[in-house]
This record gives C-alpha cells, sequence and structure tokens, in this order.
C-alpha cells in the first residue's frame, strides 16, 4: 500500500467508525466506515478534539463544534499551501492519502524535460492542480461546481502560483472531453478522480462503476502523440485497484506501451503504527 509522508496532517487514531486527525493545530473526529474495529480509545486528543462530524439518521449530518474552529485555515504539503475549512459531508478541502499521487505526477512531469499539458477532471479545490503547476505543467482544471473552482483558485494563490499557466473551467467533465476531441486539443497527462454516485444538472444518474470505461475510453483521443501519465482514482469499494489497472491497460497501454500498475493507498495511523486503507489509484505510464 502506498503511502504519504505528512508534517502538518496526522491520523492519530482509528477505532468505532471514527478517525481523530491532526490538520496542522485543528484536531477533528470524522466518521469512516472501514473502522470497524473498536479499539481503545488511548489518544488523550479523543477528549480535547476541536469538532466531530455526527451523521444524521436521516442522512447528511452535521459538525459539533467542541472548541474554537477558525472559519478557515491553512496547512502546508511540502510548497504547496491549502486552506482548509468543516464542510458538508464531513470534508474539509483535501484528501491527505492523494499525496503519493501529487508527489508521483510531479516526478514525472519533472523528470521529463518538455513542455507539458496536464488535464484534471473532477479537479475540487486543486491539490493534483497545484503538485502539477508547481513541476511546471500547463494544467486545465476542470470541476462542475462553481464554488470548488473558486477554492481551487484561491489554494494556487495561497502557494504562489496564481501566475502559472493554469485554465479553471466551471463545466461537466463528460461533455468538455467530448468537445476536446471536436477541438482537436491533447493533453500529456490526465488525472481523473470521479465521484462514486452523483446527479448531472440535468438530473442525469452517474454511477462509477457503469460510466468509468466509457469515460475513460473517451480520453484516449485527447491524449498526445507521446503522453506521460494517466491517473485514475477510486473510492468505491465494489471497484478494485486491479480491475482499474486492466481498464488502463486495455484501453491506453495497448495503444501507447508502457506500464500500468495499482494498489490501494492509505493513510498511517500513528496509535497502531498500522495503515488505514483510504482508496484505489491506478497509473498508466510511458516507459
Amino acid at each position: 500500500m502506498r503511502t504519504a509522508n505528512w508534517k502538518d496532517y496526522e491520523l492519530l487514531d482509528t477505532s468505532a467508525g471514527e478517525r481523530l486527525e491532526r490538520w496542522g493545530d485543528i484536531v477533528l473526529i470524522r466518521p469512516d466506515p472501514q473502522i470497524i474495529w473498536n479499539t481503545p480509545k488511548k489518544h488523550p486528543l479523543w477528549k480535547s478534539a476541536h469538532a466531530r462530524y455526527l451523521r444524521s439518521s436521516a442522512g447528511g449530518g452535521n459538525w459539533q463544534e467542541l472548541k474554537k474552529v477558525p472559519p478557515m485555515w491553512k496547512i502546508n504539503y511540502g510548497e504547496l499551501t491549502f486552506q482548509l475549512k468543516t464542510m458538508g459531508f464531513k470534508h474539509t478541502g483535501i484528501f491527505p492519502e492523494q499525496a503519493v499521487n501529487w508527489d508521483f505526477a510531479m516526478e514525472k512531469i519533472t523528470e521529463a524535460g518538455r513542455p507539458l499539458k496536464v488535464l484534471n477532471l473532477f479537479g475540487y479545490t486543486g491539490a493534483a492542480t497545484l503538485a502539477c503547476l508547481k513541476a511546471g505543467a500547463q494544467v486545465c482544471h476542470v470541476d462542475a461546481s462553481k464554488g470548488m473552482v473558486a477554492w481551487a483558485k484561491e489554494n494556487a494563490a495561497a502557494s504562489g502560483l496564481e501566475s502559472r499557466p493554469v485554465r479553471w473551467l466551471v463545466d461537466d467533465c463528460v461533455k468538455f472531453v467530448q468537445r476536446e476531441q471536436r477541438r482537436g486539443n491533447a493533453y500529456d497527462g490526465i488525472i481523473m478522480d470521479p465521484p462514486s454516485y452523483g446527479r448531472g444538472p440535468g438530473g442525469e444518474v452517474w454511477k462509477l462503476e457503469e460510466q468509468l470505461y466509457p469515460l475513460v475510453e473517451m480520453c484516449v483521443p485527447i491524449l498526445s502523440e507521446h503522453p506521460l501519465f494517466f491517473i485514475l482514482n477510486s473510492y468505491t469499494t465494489g471497484l478494485s485497484p486491479a480491475v482499474m489497472e486492466y481498464l488502463l491497460g486495455v484501453l491506453i497501454q495497448k495503444k501507447f506501451g508502457g506500464r500500468v500498475s495499482s494498489d490501494e493507498i492509505g493513510l498511517p495511523v500513528t496509535g497502531s503504527g498500522l495503515v488505514l486503507p483510504c482508496g484505489s489509484t491506478a497509473i498508466w505510464e510511458s516507459k
């Protein structure tokens, strides 16, 4: 399992369906359905966290503020700066386990030694976009949420990257890729972090297992003649890393060669010394 090396984020402990996490100076307790063990909550910060997210039996939930939590605060990963806040559905604005993929993209871009264009689909608050910009790539960041794209711009400014070559687009990712095909635009790297389930602006239902293959297939024509990488993330428990690896193998490796790999990504738990699995990633990369 691949794990990230953080200083400003720490998964302190896990028990009874919850995570105890340090985000800079702010300690949060958040639910996690994968934490099925009921181990003793020995860490003292279980009793002195700043806030706890409580799920509602009717769906959703809310934050219970136990100490004063700033409306927004910052943490760093290397030279990248992210602005966080307690938001709906237990999130804070970044997924810290994804740092392993930020590192991978930065390394590939830096080693390439040539101008590169990267497309970040379902770009959320822009962590992967910032990593690629920092490494020297030109990035197109696409997300259907106007608020998330605005947040990503703020993160770019906080990281001193606002003047780097980036296009911020509020758009439906599928429709955007279709238009890019018609325009003849191409990218050297694609990062895709699609939701497991959702509804489009017209009420269309999005189910990752059913629509992932056609979406990746749709992206193949907008890869450049000599692409560098394709990163595919999933938080859908029924979609194994090996399935995503196979998908990239038949769609991208078959055309461009290179190699495919996949693995779970996770976060080390300070209290136990073990690793909490947090999702899956499949990667195609050129040789």
